[in-house]
């Protein structure tokens, strides 16, 4: 059964987008006070299957996140699935929206927070809603403007979820 879906979405899909992307995260973490936002790398690939006026893009991403205090910074950094769905207003201009998935590979909170509070740790997932805009342009080049707010707690038992505005310019090989 599992072919046939797949053989029906490729019989009806109108193109394939398989490229990478790279850009600059604006990171901030919401409910906590006295932070300011943290700038980050974000880089990955991204794979698309285009129907008419919509698609569907997972993507694999390298984020950085995290946010800028008095005291210094923590860094976050994810490894982060979206799962986007495009709907196309006109030819290249596309509205995006989808979860996305995270799973922390590195953190430098209970390093920043030593001498605050003992225990303190991140979540190792975090699962958040993204929406943005983009434009597909005809020789491969994409533009992507994303807010993702993150609906999981940054720090086990703590408040404050992350929220990153993303900028990235990619490249469709197909």
């Amino acid at each position: 059964m599992t072919c046939g879906i797949f053989l029906a979405l490729s019989l009806n899909a109108q193109e394939i987008d398989l490229g990478i992307k790279a850009g600059a995260n604006f990171a901030n973490i919401t409910d906590a006070s006295n932070l300011d936002n943290k700038t980050g790398f974000l880089g990955g690939a991204f794979f698309a299957i285009k129907f008419n006026k919509m698609a569907i893009q997972p993507e694999l991403l390298y984020s950085q996140q995290g946010a800028k205090f008095d005291a210094g910074d923590f860094d976050l950094t994810y490894v982060n699935v979206p799962i986007i769905l495009k709907y196309y207003l006109i030819q290249g201009l596309n509205i995006q929206i989808g979860p996305q998935f995270g799973f922390v590979v590195k953190d430098d909170i209970s390093e920043v927070f030593s001498g605050i509070g003992e225990g303190i740790e991140s979540n190792d997932f975090d699962v958040a809603g993204a929406i943005g805009l983009g434009y597909d342009f005809p020789f491969g080049l994409r533009l992507d403007a994303r807010y993702n707010y993150g609906f999981t707690d940054v720090m086990d038992g703590g408040e404050g979820k992350n929220s990153v505005v993303s900028l990235a310019v990619g490249f469709s090989f197909l």
